[in-house]
């Protein structure tokens, strides 16, 4: 299991997947082909499917185009076996001959991965001797330490400056996402809310109040997000408002100091670690219960962590926060990141503190495990046909003409 530092990336939305997978793609292949007189990308699956809602060509050209001249070709109705976002990069001479080719898949998160290896391409070690949740549990139980502290046993020093400017990122992210209005882009002129959110908590009683600040707390980032912001991986772009949302609002309302809200992005940075080292966290491959689903999981552990839950408390909480997403669609409108997406990241970010809550009032033991759960994922992910993952052709996309090429 890789450094969670590999899971919360720090770099411009839309998508982990679908943006700064294929923009990293297109750096690595233009260093290995400065010289190249032009270039051809094949997009398949559903990278093909979404990806000019989701500014994969973008992506793609803001790289390559500044050295030669770029072909992109779109097969939305092709899925190579590997991974549903997979891509094909070839380099030309000045006598139109093809000098190279590669093939590379963007499986999550932003991370890539070549055929026959989810390891990232990032060349970094296996770090974490456990990658399961209940051997981690023992090893909390056994040791008397927390889950973050077994994260701070194993990753580099550096970790706690990493994860401060990790929040320091996902509070300037919120703090933009608030004062910002407007339509975000794309054909479905949709409106901006967080701001309008904001402002009505003023209106309501102080229990409702809360809640509503969660909401445009979540809000503010995706539609950070949606708009091609800065944000932080948590643990995809397309989940990325959950987190900073329950920890900006808990920081703010709770007064939990700096270093404990570090030790709670450390906690959910292996819970949604375990889930991709054992699963998934593609929209692509497995569905929305990947993305939000596991943000949902990742922070109601965190959140259960800061208010003192005990090891067990903290492992229940993050399987309810996955277990209540299992089976979620991912099925964009118009492959844009915003309708159901954004939405979605708030009321995920309102069921991770009522998780915490009922975690709260149990002794932490429950029948079915995190790890138990990740597996459940993961087969529902596979038996999910194509159109619910992230292709746009399903679900509530189906009624809305898609961006296809």
């Amino acid at each position: 299991m890789k450094s969670i530092k590999e899971l919360y990336r720090i770099g411009i939305g839309p998508s982990s997947s679908h943006t700064m997978g294929p923009h990293r793609a297109a750096e690595i292949f233009l260093a290995r082909h400065p010289d190249a007189s032009s270039f051809e990308v094949t997009l398949y699956g559903s990278l093909a499917a979404t990806g000019k809602g989701h500014m994969t060509d973008m992506a793609i050209n803001s790289i390559l185009e500044a050295t030669a001249p770029v072909k992109i070709i779109w097969e939305p109705k092709i899925f190579l076996p590997f991974h549903p976002n997979g891509m094909k990069f070839v380099s030309i001479d000045a006598k139109g001959k093809n000098t190279d080719e590669w093939t590379v898949f963007s499986i999550g998160g932003g991370a890539l991965a070549e055929e026959n290896s989810k390891d990232s391409l990032i060349n970094t070690p296996d770090i974490y001797p456990m990658t399961h949740m209940t051997d981690i549990l023992k090893w909390c139980e056994h040791t008397g330490k927390s889950y973050w502290e077994y994260v701070q046993e194993y990753e580099e020093s550096d970790l706690w400056d990493y994860l401060a400017e990790v929040w320091k990122t996902m509070k300037e992210t919120i703090h933009r996402g608030l004062e910002a209005e407007g339509v975000l882009p794309g054909p479905l002129n949709l409106r901006r809310k967080a701001s309008t959110y904001f402002v009505r908590v003023g209106g309501y009683k102080q229990s409702l109040q809360s809640r509503g600040l969660v909401f445009a707390y979540a809000l503010a980032v995706s539609e950070e997000n949606a708009s091609g912001g800065k944000i932080v991986t948590a643990p995809t772009c397309g989940s990325c408002g959950v987190i900073p949302a329950v920890l900006y609002h808990l920081s703010q309302s709770r007064e939990f100091s700096e270093i404990r809200i570090l030790r709670a992005l450390a906690t959910a940075g292996l819970v949604g670690n375990i889930v991709k080292t054992n699963a998934s966290i593609s929209g692509a491959e497995v569905g929305c219960q990947g993305e939000v689903g596991v943000a949902c999981a990742m922070a109601a552990a965190a959140a259960n962590q800061l208010f003192g839950g005990s090891a067990a408390q903290i492992e229940y909480a993050a399987e309810m926060g996955l277990e209540h997403h299992l089976g979620m669609t991912c099925d964009p409108v118009c492959g844009l990141v915003q309708i159901p997406c954004i939405e979605r990241n708030a009321y995920a970010a309102a069921r991770a503190l009522d998780v915490n809550l009922y975690s709260s009032f149990t002794d932490g033991m429950h029948r079915v495990s995190f790890d138990r759960v990740i597996e459940a994922m993961k087969e529902t992910g596979k038996d999910l046909p194509s159109l619910y993952k992230e292709t746009s052709e399903g679900g509530l996309a189906k009624d809305y003409k898609p961006m296809n090429q």
